[in-house]
């Protein structure tokens, strides 16, 4: 449990807490090689400083909050099992990153039938909207998350985590044309559902 930091207001300034006094001085490299030997303290705290980002992630490639939660927990549990595997040659948080988005591609690959949403009536359904939202405009998130799937996945990796197209088409196992093509897709789906 943490223990809350006393406020300026208070008349105190804020000085760190016993518990954080010990781990003040330690890097992220260090909790990370700390994490790797089973400190579970140490993995709390790198799960602390990437868990916005990778759950943002999920949800902008999930296209659901629930799932994204999901993900994010499957994430860090993956992350913990095979963190002894970083080697350091790049930067924690992009050995993390790109944890998550295979495990993210991984869960799509696997994910059930009903959930597949690329055939062309839902370009169709997506273009005309719906009557009942009429007068509300869409936010990007809102409308990043009605993109079919594959659309949503590629917009997400190129224009919002800045892969590249030949990035992108190792990571799903497509050509660079098709990712061109995903999306190019993306973006004017993009603009019909802003522009509603």
């Amino acid at each position: 449990m943490e223990r809350a930091l006393r406020r300026p207001e208070d008349g105190l300034s804020r000085s760190p807490t016993p518990d954080r006094t010990a781990t003040a001085g330690i890097s992220e490299a260090a909790d990370v090689a700390l994490a790797a030997a089973g400190d579970q303290q140490a993995f709390e705290r790198i799960y602390r400083i990437h868990v916005a980002r990778v759950h943002s992630l999920a949800r902008r490639m999930a296209g659901s909050e629930g799932d994204a939660d999901e993900l994010t927990q499957d994430i860090f549990v993956r992350a913990w099992e095979r963190l002894k595997t970083y080697r350091g040659e790049a930067a924690f948080g992009t050995w993390l990153h790109r944890l998550a988005v295979n495990a993210i591609l991984n869960w799509r690959r696997t994910e059930a039938g009903e959930r597949q949403r690329i055939d062309e009536g839902v370009d169709a359904e997506l273009v005309e909207g719906r009557k009942s939202a009429g007068a509300e405009r869409l936010d990007l998130e809102g409308a990043i998350e009605r993109l079919p799937r594959g659309a949503r996945q590629v917009f997400v990796l190129h224009d919002v985590e800045g892969f590249k197209h030949e990035e992108i088409a190792a990571m799903i196992g497509v050509t660079t044309g098709t990712t061109k093509a995903q999306l190019h897709r993306a973006r004017l789906l993009l603009r019909a559902l802003l522009e509603r």
